[in-house]
This record gives C-alpha cells, sequence and structure tokens, in this order.
C-alpha cells in the first residue's frame, strides 16, 4: 500500500536482514539511537511498550527519521513480546501512527516496512496494518474526518462503552459519519450498533473540533444528547457496557476528550 510517495509493507522474515536504513525495535525504556551497525542499516531505533508508549514510541521513530533524512525504516511488533501486548492492538496502534505522520506533511521516507518473525504474527499484522490503512485511505478518505457521538441518559445515568480498540478506555457510543449519511443518521447508527438502544429526544449538544481531540488523526466530533427505552447491550464493537452515575465517571479513564464533553454536559444541566 502506498501513502503519498511511501510503501508501507507488511513482510515476515528477520528484522536484522531487512534492507534498510533504520530499524526499530523494542529494547529498553528509553528512545535510544545507536550508530555504526552493519550496512545498509545506518540506525537502530529502541522504542518501549504499553499503549501510551507503544505510540509515542511510534510517532518519535519516525520524527527522528525523518530528522536523520532516513528513506527506509523497518518496525518490529511493539510491546508484543515479553510485554504482552495484543498483536492486533499493537498493529492497529502503529499502523495509526503511520497514517498520522504521513498525512501531516511531506515525509522523506520512501519505505516503512513491519517485519513479523513468524506466521501468526505477520497474518495478524497484515490484517491489522494493511486493513486499518486500506479502510482509512478508500473508504473514509476525507480530511479532518466526522464524527458523532451519543449522550445517552438511561436509568438516571449515562450509558458508556469500554472501547476494544485503540485508542484505550471508557467512551461515549459513537463513531465515523459515513459518507452520504446525516449526522443524526450516523449517531442513530452508531448508538445502535454499539449499545442496542434507539434514541429519542434526540438533540444536538455542542461540536468539538480542537485537532488534538483524538491521538489518531484530527476529527471533528458533534455530540448530541439523547434518552431510550429498553436495557443496553453491548455490540461486537466494545469490550463492555455500563450506565455510570455522574460520581462515578470522574474516576474512569476515558479516550479521546470525553472526560471535557462530559464536564461540559454535567456543568450545563448542574450536575456535579
Amino acid at each position: 500500500m502506498k501513502i503519498k510517495n511511501t510503501e508501507i509493507k507488511v513482510i515476515q522474515g528477520d528484522l536484522t536482514e531487512c534492507k534498510v536504513e533504520a530499524i526499530v525495535n523494542v529494547v529498553n525504556n528509553e528512545l535510544v539511537i545507536i550508530g555504526t551497525v552493519s550496512p545498509p542499516v545506518k540506525f537502530i531505533i529502541h522504542a518501549t511498550t504499553d499503549e501510551d508508549r507503544i505510540r509515542l514510541s511510534c510517532r518519535k521513530a519516525l520524527k527522528v527519521a525523518e530528522e536523520l533524512k532516513i528513506n527506509s525504516i523497518v518496525f518490529s511488533a511493539f510491546g508484543c513480546g515479553t510485554g504482552g501486548f495484543p498483536l492486533l492492538a499493537s498493529a492497529k496502534i502503529m499502523g495509526q501512527e503511520v497514517f498520522r505522520h504521513l498525512r501531516q506533511g511531506k515525509s522523506q521516507l520512501k519505505e516503512v516496512i513491519f517485519c513479523l518473525n513468524n506466521d501468526e504474527a505477520y497474518k495478524i499484522f497484515q490484517k491489522g496494518v494493511e486493513g486499518y490503512l486500506d479502510y482509512m485511505v478508500n473508504v473514509l478518505n476525507i480530511r479532518p474526518y466526522t464524527t458523532v457521538d451519543a449522550l445517552i441518559e438511561v436509568e438516571g445515568g449515562i450509558v458508556l462503552i469500554e472501547r476494544s480498540n485503540p485508542p484505550f478506555g471508557w467512551a461515549l457510543p459513537g463513531g465515523f459519519v459515513d459518507y452520504g449519511e446525516s449526522l443524526e443518521g450516523a449517531v442513530r447508527r452508531e448508538a445502535k450498533e454499539e449499545t442496542s438502544l434507539d434514541l429519542e429526544n434526540l438533540k444536538q449538544f455542542h461540536t468539538y473540533s480542537d485537532p488534538e481531540r483524538d491521538p489518531r488523526f484530527h476529527t471533528i466530533g458533534t455530540v448530541f444528547t439523547a434518552t431510550s427505552k429498553g436495557k443496553p447491550k453491548a455490540g461486537d464493537d466494545a469490550a463492555a457496557l455500563k450506565v455510570f452515575k455522574p460520581e462515578e465517571i470522574k474516576k474512569l479513564k476515558l479516550a479521546f476528550d470525553h472526560s471535557k464533553i462530559l464536564e461540559d454536559y454535567f456543568s450545563s444541566r448542574d450536575i456535579s
């Protein structure tokens, strides 16, 4: 797959045998560049593990590659060895960061490779990286991306889902607006898919557009308030679902800017 002038590949093999200028590997707790290695490799960039560190390490490695004017770079599966991080989650996070980096501006990189040392890991990364990038480039292909979220009042609380995909954490039900779909149609569809609820009394609350609100890329999100009858049930995209009271939400790890959204909502309703 190609994004702008950069070829992105997922291959199976030995990381050290890749014909690239820089190898990115998870070895220690700091991002370190070590020179003087066997040609054509010029640098080894060491990175770290867990979701936030995987994202940051990948982001820093790409930035370092640009500063060093490197044309080709190979990544291992961050966090998936002794770190025990799920392969598919790692693939999606790293794919997100490559996409984010290449879409931000002109890149020196001509080739970004993900190299996996066994068949299972290769297939998972191929699905996670190539499938994700294909979706972003060929399906959405909009910038900034338009999203919707639903503040659903049920049983005296707010419905939140626990995300099964990175970025992890609890979040308002929501997602991307499809081409040809209204905001209202999108939020009703996403709510149904993620919570099994049909929305009632739908009203726009606020639109959030901070370019940093989503760690993956720039999104503009419109938040709706709604009520619903029936019992919420987590959809396939959610790891879990729960109705939280306002005082419970303050203790949660929330994804995106949803802590800000909920704070604004509770302030508007004089709920503390």
